[in-house]
């Protein structure tokens, strides 16, 4: 008798433990990431708008087609920050920027900047977690001021190393 309840013991332990799986990958929690626009450190402004927007726009595109991650969109960036009566001056501190990250749903965030010197443009980005600020990578990226499709293969390769 006391064999018996042993040997049901143990084959409802292997049944139970048996079933047991790890969850599948569609069911993983997918990690949001909020991407920035590049800001112009240049020490005259390179005299180029809407460059650090460009510059975003392929980290973006890099991070969606490279990456398991969610890319918050920046218009729902922008609308916590008019939610939240933050000016875009208010964006100059990091601080913010991670605390709007948390409220748009990001675990993530890249934040950068470019620097034209001379015949060089310089791009450095960062990966940094919303909840701790830490950050978690970081990648330089230097390539001729005058070649445009440079800069963006700058981007999208610095992009590639963030989140592979």
């Amino acid at each position: 008798m006391r064999l018996n309840n042993c040997l049901c013991c143990l084959l409802l332990l292997a049944l139970i433990t048996g079933c047991a799986s790890a969850p599948p990958e569609s069911a993983k929690a997918v990690r949001g990431i909020a991407v920035w626009d590049m800001e112009d450190l240049s020490p005259m402004g390179d005299g180029r708008p809407d460059l650090g927007g460009l510059l975003s726009a392929k980290v973006i595109e890099t991070v969606k087609g490279k990456s398991a991650y969610d890319v918050v969109e920046r218009e729902r960036l922008i609308l916590v920050l008019e939610e939240q009566n933050l000016g875009t001056s208010g964006l100059a501190d990091e601080s913010t920027r991670l605390r709007l990250g948390r409220l748009v749903g990001a675990q993530l965030m890249i934040f950068g900047a470019y620097q034209v010197i001379g015949g060089q443009m310089r791009l450095d980005i960062r990966l940094v977690e919303v909840e701790t600020g830490k950050i978690l990578k970081a990648t330089e990226k230097t390539v001729s001021a005058g070649d445009l499709a440079a800069w963006l293969n700058a981007a999208a390769e610095a992009a590639a190393e963030l989140v592979q």
